[in-house]
């Protein structure tokens, strides 16, 4: 069985995560999503809240593609979350150059630790590539409508938070 592990904060889940969350399923017999606990962050959603429009997102995606989708949270090491859900395979979502340059160096942290797992590179939809949960934040922070950039669910839990 293929077991692909799809990391991020998701904080909030957008229309890109989807969109990549929907083309990995084509590559694994199962996927982690696997959402982070990063302290540092700062998220502005918590963990249960996070994981709750992860799960929600994946769930329809699960029903439209027959694969098998696990919500898993996590806060050690990528490489110990990916032995922890038996993934041979991270799949990491790109936007821009900029994107890469960070991924870079996590891939070759990642080898050292164990080089077994594989890290795949998807890059964003072009309708997606502007798409980032810290600028959708900002957006409905300042009222804007951010309904373009995220699921439904998404969109009253921001306006929600921003009341």
């Amino acid at each position: 069985m293929r077991i692909g592990l799809y990391p991020g904060t998701f904080d909030p889940v957008t229309l890109g995560h989807t969109d990549i969350i929907q083309r990995a399923m084509a590559l694994v017999d199962r996927l982690v999503v696997g959402v982070a606990i990063n302290r540092d962050k700062g998220p502005l959603f918590d963990l249960d809240a996070r994981v709750a429009m992860v799960r929600a997102e994946c769930d329809l995606i699960q029903a439209r593609t027959g694969g098998e989708i696990v919500v898993h949270p996590f806060e050690n090491l990528l490489i110990d979350c990916a032995r922890d859900v038996n993934a041979t395979l991270i799949l990491r979502g790109l936007r821009a150059v900029a994107d890469f340059e960070y991924e870079f160096q996590m891939v070759g942290m990642n080898r050292l630790l164990d080089a077994s797992v594989e890290t795949v590179f998807m890059m964003a939809d072009a309708r997606r590539q502007a798409i980032a949960s810290k600028l959708v934040k900002e957006i409905a922070r300042l009222g804007g409508d951010v309904s373009g950039f995220v699921p439904p669910m998404v969109v009253e839990a921001l306006a929600a938070k921003y009341r």
